[in-house]
């Protein structure tokens, strides 16, 4: 009985250990932050955003316009073919090819400049001076480890030096 007694309190006492074990155990806390987002909600009143803005209306107005005149022209080369004329649906079949060529390179530059201008805007000095030390006041206070960004893969914003490991690796590639 006394032995039977003994392996519990034992047990009881493992059991206890393990416990206060895992729960003493830090939990890493991560934030994401989407950046664009927080960019255009901060600097939406600059000009250079304006510009950017003005820029993305222009380019979108100009592919509406293009994009009706397509329609356009489908619905002339549909009355050609009800008509029976098939020389000029051929021919307006080919200013389709062309126009929707034209208007698939047009579309694909302006929205590579765009994407440029987008990244310069984001990429503003001022802006990300502002951005890291808002960063470290909220993960600080909010207990967060690691800030990761949506807009870039694997891109780390901000992170609390305890998670820092690489004087510990530089260490260990040292010793070996």
């Amino acid at each position: 009985m006394k032995r039977t007694i003994k392996l519990l309190v034992i047990a009881f006492s493992i059991a206890f250990l393990a416990c206060a074990g895992i729960s003493a155990q830090q939990i890493t806390k991560f934030g994401v932050v989407d950046t664009a987002k927080v960019y255009n909600a901060y600097f939406r009143d600059s000009s250079a955003v304006r510009n950017y803005e003005k820029k993305k209306a222009e380019y979108q107005d100009e592919i509406n316009s293009r994009t009706q005149e397509l329609r356009d022209l489908q619905q002339k080369k549909l009355n050609y073919q009800s008509a029976g004329d098939d020389a000029n649906a051929l021919r307006v079949e080919g200013d389709i090819t062309k126009k929707t060529e034209y208007l698939n390179e047009y579309t694909n530059a302006k929205n590579v400049e765009l994407a440029t201008m987008q990244k310069s805007l984001q990429n503003s000095d001022s802006f990300y001076k502002k951005l890291y030390n808002v960063l470290a006041k909220i993960a600080e206070s909010g207990g967060y480890s690691m800030i990761l960004s949506l807009q870039q893969d694997n891109a780390i914003l901000w992170y609390s030096s305890s998670v820092d490991i690489t004087d510990q690796v530089i260490s260990e590639l040292g010793n070996n």
